[in-house]
């Protein structure tokens, strides 16, 4: 019987119109040369986009594989995705110029637009003296007030927009309209969905030379109308002197924290639940069992449901995301 352990993955990268360099920068990422990069997929379970598994006696097999042969050990208690996937996709994102003003599906509508929903929450990693994000409409704008701008090119006037710095976060529970502003490197965290509808894209041309498609109707089914001037993430930092928690998202599909620690800090993960750790700054060491994995700022560990105990130790004054799958 094969004893699984902490996996890490070989990040897939995926040019974008929008993208940059920037992970390479922060992250040392080997990127591919000449393109801008806007995503790493870091843990993936998509159609043709599952990532492999980069450590340890599985090393070469991947995601898709590890679902098929082990769900219940991954998951635990954890729901799958549609298809007996694993049901998050996680990223970080690299927006050198303003992503496309979007929307997506939410639950009770997805099936009926053909696509899936997706719940997200945005981690602001590294950010530009003047950095913003779209997200939500302002208050009092109406659904005949955003048609009439979409028609005349102006419908980002309609969108809530937040300055933000490294640190802050945002939850974007589906049908929230949002949009990335440039200068911004974000740690994403969403259901396993692949599912945008584009209401309007600055006027500009794809990779290929050519419009980027838009979804108008379908975006205008999915708006929530109601969803006006949402706020960043208001919770605080608490616990000890070496070890601080934030909680960022308390949500059905998942729950993430903030963590701080000193060097030389540990903390303990909770047993038996499949868990995501996503380094954000310095230098950890996770370890379960007779196996330790090193991780750098970047970096992303899948932790298995199955294990009895996982440990954190901070080789360097370090902070991180602990996600948990529901």
């Amino acid at each position: 019987m094969i004893m699984l352990y902490p996996f890490v993955f070989q990040p897939i990268f995926k040019d974008r119109i929008w993208g940059g360099r920037e992970l390479e920068r922060l992250y040392a990422k080997k990127i591919p040369a000449g393109q801008p990069i806007g995503e790493a997929w870091e843990i993936s379970d998509r159609p043709g986009d599952a990532n492999v598994i980069a450590n340890g006696p599985l090393a070469g097999k991947d995601l898709r594989w590890l679902m098929e042969q082990h769900a219940g050990e991954i998951l635990g208690g954890a729901k799958p995705a549609a298809a007996g996937r694993f049901p998050l996709l996680c990223k970080i994102l690299d927006a050198r110029d303003k992503l496309s003003l979007q929307v997506h599906p939410p639950a009770g509508k997805a099936a009926e637009l053909k696509g899936e929903p997706k719940t997200e929450m945005w981690y602001i990693a590294d950010a530009a003296p003047d950095a913003s994000l779209y997200v939500g409409l302002k208050h009092g704008v109406t659904r005949a007030e955003f048609e009439r701008k979409i028609a005349d090119g102006s419908v980002a006037d309609c969108f809530h927009r937040i300055p933000v710095r490294a640190g802050d976060t945002m939850f974007l529970p589906s049908g929230r309209v949002h949009a990335i502003g440039d200068g911004l490197v974000i740690f994403e965290i969403q259901q396993n969905s692949d599912t945008t509808y584009r209401v309007f894209d600055w006027n500009r041309v794809g990779l290929d030379g050519k419009p980027r498609e838009l979804h108008v109707a379908q975006s205008l089914a999915s708006i929530d109308f109601n969803d006006f001037e949402p706020k960043l993430v208001e919770t605080k930092f608490a616990g000890e002197a070496n070890l601080q928690k934030r909680a960022l998202v308390n949500d059905p599909l998942f729950n993430v924290e903030a963590w701080k620690l000193n060097s030389g800090a540990t903390g303990s993960l909770k047993p038996k639940k499949l868990q995501i750790l996503a380094v954000t700054a310095g230098t950890v060491e996770i370890r379960s069992g007779s196996t330790a994995v090193a991780l750098s700022a970047g970096g992303f560990c899948l932790i298995p449901a199955s294990l009895e105990q996982t440990e954190v130790l901070a080789k360097s004054g370090a902070a991180l995301l602990r996600v948990e799958a529901n």
